[in-house]
């Protein structure tokens, strides 16, 4: 049986956030920085609420880690389309429109050099709007990808997609075999993304 990592990746991104928080402090000079601890908000796609500190104008960040790839340094990113729960099929966080994120803080690159502490990682901001604008004009919307799944009837693995360069920009992938959630995920390039002006990454 498949084994779902919700609990533990719970742990992980608690462990995560103390770092997280020292990039925020740094990067982040114009605003206020709030953790959200509410599990309501939490599943509305809010981690963390950024605040101008002239306009007051708020910005509502999701934070998304590879946490599964520790200590590696992929140039790709997983957005959840669809996943599983309870041999439910659910619809996943990308076009969920109960979602309330302005931006996806993509954490990647996560190293983990001392024990039980993660000691560096890359951030990428991604905005939402320009995301779902951009696959929108390029015909990729959520039913269109679900029905292109469907069409070609992969059980696990990679699909290309003729709307996107699978080596430079990106490609579904339906993780059945090694995830008990069996999401379909679109796989993006992350400088695919900052290339196109939807993302930038802190440095």
């Amino acid at each position: 049986m498949l084994k779902s990592n919700f609990n533990s990746d719970l742990k992980k991104e608690q462990k995560l956030a103390v770092l997280l928080d020292t990039y925020y402090k740094k990067h982040f000079n114009f605003y206020n920085f709030k953790r959200v601890y509410n599990l309501k908000e939490q599943l509305s796609g809010i981690d963390l609420v950024l605040t101008h500190k002239s306009s007051k104008k708020q910005f509502l960040v999701d934070e998304k880690a590879q946490l599964d790839y520790i200590n590696e340094d992929l140039p790709t990113f997983a957005f959840e389309l669809s996943y599983f729960k309870n041999n439910i099929e659910k619809k996943g966080w990308l076009f969920d429109t109960s979602k309330k994120t302005d931006f996806y803080s993509l954490i990647t690159s996560i190293y983990s050099d001392e024990p039980h502490k993660y000691t560096s990682c890359k951030i990428t901001f991604v905005n939402r709007k320009k995301l779902l604008l951009f696959l929108n004009n390029l015909e990729l919307n959520e039913s269109s990808l679900y029905k292109y799944c469907l069409e070609n009837n992969s059980k696990h693995g990679k699909i290309k997609h003729p709307k996107l360069n699978h080596r430079r920009e990106g490609y579904l992938f339906i993780s059945s075999k090694n995830k008990a959630e069996k999401p379909i995920n679109l796989i993006l390039r992350l400088d695919f993304l900052i290339a196109k002006g939807i993302a930038k990454q802190l440095v």
